[in-house]
C-alpha cells in the first residue's frame, strides 16, 4: 500500500522572540507558497507607555494586542483549496506575553477574555517556532538599532525567550517544527534561509527539530 502523497500545509504560523528571524521566513514563505499574508499588529498606541513602564500600560497594551490578533486572525480564516496563508504569529503568543507582562489581579481578567477569544481562532497547520540563546538575540536588537528595541532591558528580553520555551516544550495543538536559530542568521545569510525552505518541502508530523548547519 503506497503512501499518501504530501499535502503542503495550507496555513503556516512562523513564531518566536523578537529579532529571531520571523519576518525574514515568513515573507519567504509567502512568497514561495504565493501566500496570503497575516502581520502582527505592530501600531499599538500603548506600547510607548508600556516602554516607559506607566502604571497600568502593560495591561492596556496586552487587551489592545489581544483583540487586534484576534481580529485579523478571525478575518483571515482559511479555506479548502483557496490562497495558502502565512501568519507572523499564533494567537497564543498573546497569553505568552500577558504572563510575563501582568501582575495576578490583571491576569484574572484577561483570561477571561482570551477563553472567549481563542475558540473562533483556526488552529494552524503547522508551526515553525525560531528560537535562539538570549545573548544573541540581544545582539540582533542592537545591530537593528530600532530606537522602540532600544528601551528593553536584557532581563525582559531573556524573560520573554525564556516563556517561548515553556510555552513550545508543551504545545501540540499543531504540527510543530523546532528550529534552532542560535547559530544561522535568515536574515544575513540567504544560505541558511533556503536550507530552512528545502526542509519545508518535507512533512512535518506532530514535534519535529531542524539543526541547520549554519557557519562552520
Amino acid at each position: 500500500m503506497t503512501e499518501p502523497a504530501f499535502k503542503a500545509p495550507r496555513y503556516i504560523v512562523v513564531e518566536g522572540p523578537i529579532r529571531v528571524g520571523k519576518s525574514t521566513l515568513a515573507k519567504a514563505l509567502a512568497e514561495q507558497l504565493h501566500a496570503r499574508r497575516i502581520f502582527d499588529c505592530e501600531d499599538n498606541p500603548f506600547l510607548a507607555d508600556f516602554y516607559n513602564e506607566k502604571p497600568g500600560a502593560a495591561f492596556r497594551a496586552q487587551m489592545y494586542f489581544l483583540h487586534e490578533r484576534h481580529r485579523r486572525l478571525s478575518e483571515a480564516r482559511p479555506q479548502v483549496d483557496a490562497t495558502p496563508i502565512v501568519s507572523d504569529f499564533l494567537f497564543e503568543k498573546d497569553k505568552i506575553f500577558a504572563y510575563v507582562n501582568l501582575d495576578n489581579e490583571e491576569l484574572k481578567l484577561y483570561e477571561k477574555y482570551f477563553d472567549m477569544f481563542a475558540p473562533s481562532v483556526p488552529a494552524p497547520d503547522l508551526v515553525i517556532y525560531l528560537h535562539a540563546k538570549p545573548e544573541v538575540l540581544r545582539k540582533r536588537v542592537s545591530k537593528k538599532g530600532d530606537p522602540a528595541e532600544k528601551q528593553i532591558s536584557p532581563e525582559y528580553l531573556e524573560a520573554v525567550a525564556s516563556a517561548y520555551g515553556h510555552f513550545f516544550f508543551r504545545y501540540s495543538a499543531s504540527n510543530l517544527l523546532v528550529v534552532d536559530t542560535t547559530e544561522i542568521d535568515f536574515v544575513e545569510r540567504n544560505q541558511d534561509l533556503q536550507e530552512l525552505l528545502r526542509r519545508l518541502r518535507k512533512p512535518v508530523k506532530g514535534t519535529q527539530y531542524f539543526l541547520p548547519l549554519g557557519q562552520s
